[in-house]
This record gives structure tokens, C-alpha cells and sequence, in this order.
């Protein structure tokens, strides 16, 4: 199994601020951190959940739950305006059969909440 390094770092950078957090709060440790992470942002979330273990150990976040939010891409209709998962092989609007364009949706990365 491969797994993905460039997660590693940021995982590390997630705990760190998680942790800095927890310190300005005066809050003895991290108990939940809530990140949202898009399909299409160049991270893969069980890559981050496998570090985030290992990493976080003796930290203030070794006792904390992580929960990732998944965001799937989304195309936008040309002909309509309105939002819809793309199917395999396929760019067509399942409300009126226009052409859909690719949008940002997808490519989001970031912490949604730290819990101390």
C-alpha cells in the first residue's frame, strides 16, 4: 500500500495549530477537530486520519476525535445556473440537459472547528 507523504505535513500543521489554540483558551487539551476537505483538493482524508493518529500521540490532540467532512465536486449547468454531481463520463445537467463547467466546488481545505 502506498500511502501519500505530502499529508504528513499537513496533518502536522493541523495538531500545531489545533494545540495552539488550546494553549491562547487556556484549555488543557484538544477534544475534537472538524475539517473539511474537498475531493478534488489534492488531499486524501484517510491519509490525513492515519497520520493524525500518529502524530498527535503525546501531543494535547492524543486524546482528541477527528471528523472529516467529505465535499464532492460539483459542476455548474450553463444553460440553468444550478449545481449538480457530474456522472461518470457525462457533463450533462440532470435538470435540463444543458452543458455543465467545472466550479470551485470540491477543492476546499480547512479546519471547520477545534473543540477545547
Amino acid at each position: 500500500m502506498i500511502i501519500p507523504m505530502h499529508e504528513y505535513p499537513i496533518t502536522q500543521r493541523i495538531i500545531e495549530i489545533a494545540q495552539e489554540y488550546a494553549l491562547k483558551n487556556n484549555a488543557g487539551e484538544v477534544k475534537q477537530i472538524n475539517l473539511v476537505v474537498g475531493d478534488y483538493s489534492g488531499y486524501v482524508a484517510g491519509s490525513i486520519e492515519l497520520y493524525f493518529e500518529i502524530i498527535a500521540e503525546g501531543s494535547l490532540c492524543q486524546n482528541a476525535g477527528l471528523t472529516i467532512e467529505r465535499i464532492k465536486p460539483k459542476l455548474k449547468c450553463n444553460t440553468c445556473g444550478k449545481l449538480f454531481l457530474r456522472k461518470p463520463f457525462s457533463f450533462q445537467c440532470p435538470f435540463c440537459s444543458g452543458e455543465g463547467s467545472p466550479t470551485e466546488s470540491g477543492q476546499e481545505f480547512y479546519i471547520k472547528s477545534i473543540e477545547v
